[in-house]
């Protein structure tokens, strides 16, 4: 097992799991909480595999457990979903000094901490990510919501787990695209912060890394120490340092929204927001235009979008990036090979030229 540990003040720090078996998350809980019941949410394709090992972990660890399956998809992170599951806290009589599981991917993760945040003001959540996306992203760091019509993740909150327990053993039922949607997080790792990341992206293959349990445990690790990094540099993305996370994000979320969070998963948006981010850095002369193709094939070799499949609405692609809760006219761009910076005050005409390239 591999320890990464999310230093915060107040005692608030955390740590990441990667290969902790999921059977021992009672135990450890044990340990973190005062409470003894547990409200587990999970949609319905991950309880059906996992929630069966994680409760009677839960209760041979002394807790009262309950199950709460919601749907599954992004369609789902919104606030109907948010008030099924407060009432579901209410009727397991959960308190303050109780808990919430989140088993599932960056989706359940997102909701069910948004609801271990405001329920009762904030009662401890534990996140157990199952999706490769979630292991390295989405799970860490604290930030949680729900989507509106308008846009992604426009309601939430900054909510610690009190511990990420990733099980490397969930992934071996992980559907491929699955994989490479949570490689595209991993990609952006590698471009903002960490060239070993890279290193192994251009060289492995999704059937050589689920052969290869060590160098799967290490790019987890590898990138889940970078976000751990920057969260303990600004937590609240108050400094401008968290928002290098966003690397292709601005696109991509613009582009989930203007295709109804049906078209694209959140990893394929971000690699086409990745190759339009490449592209714009070369415009604005961060980002040599020779190393924009290696971008591309880094992207494609892994099964993932350089480009949008079909015509999107340029009105909806603006209209979604004017909510964007980074700003307007505000990207991160890569600053050279595994280092990346924030831009903003880029003309319109720029960005319409970048995004012409990219298909959106």
């Amino acid at each position: 097992m591999k320890i990464v540990s999310v230093p915060l003040p107040g005692g608030r720090g955390y740590d990441v799991r990667v290969g902790a078996p999921l059977k021992s998350l009672g135990r450890a809980a044990a340990r973190l909480v005062a409470g003894r019941r547990a409200l587990v949410v999970a949609p319905a394709p991950v309880a059906r595999k996992y929630a069966r090992s994680v409760m009677a972990g839960l209760g041979a660890a002394g807790f009262d457990s309950r199950l709460i399956v919601i749907p599954d998809g992004e369609r789902q992170k919104n606030l109907k979903t948010v008030e099924k599951l407060f009432k579901a806290a209410l009727a397991a009589r959960l308190g303050r000094k109780d808990v919430v599981v989140a088993l599932g991917g960056g989706v359940t993760g997102d909701i069910a901490g948004f609801v271990a945040a405001t329920y009762m003001r904030g009662v401890p959540v534990l996140q157990v990510p199952t999706t490769l996306l979630a292991m390295v992203d989405s799970s860490i760091g604290g930030k949680t919501g729900v989507d509106l019509p308008e846009g992604k993740n426009l309601v939430g909150a900054f909510w610690q787990p009190a511990l990420v327990w990733a099980d490397l053993e969930a992934l071996n039922t992980l559907p491929d695209r699955e994989w490479r949607t949570g490689m595209a997080e991993v990609i952006k790792y590698g471009l903002i912060a960490d060239r070993r990341i890279l290193d192994i992206a251009r060289v492995e293959t999704l059937e050589s890394l689920r052969r290869k349990p060590s160098l799967l445990a290490e790019i987890v690790a590898r990138s889940a120490a970078v976000k751990a990094r920057v969260v303990a540099a600004d937590e609240r993305e108050t400094k401008g340092v968290r928002e290098i996370l966003n690397l292709g994000h601005t696109f991509g979320h613009a582009l989930e929204t203007a295709t109804g969070y049906s078209a694209y998963t959140h990893g394929e948006a971000v690699a086409i927001g990745m190759c339009a981010a490449a592209r714009l850095g070369v415009r604005l002369r961060t980002f040599k235009a020779a190393d924009v193709p290696a971008v591309d094939a880094l992207v494609l070799r892994w099964g993932l979008p350089a480009r949008a499949r079909r015509p999107v609405s340029r009105k909806k692609i603006w209209a979604a990036m004017s909510r964007d809760k980074k700003g307007l006219m505000r990207f991160v761009v890569p600053n050279s090979w595994s280092r990346a910076k924030v831009v903003s005050g880029v003309p319109r005409g720029t960005v319409d030229s970048v995004m012409d390239e990219v298909g959106l």
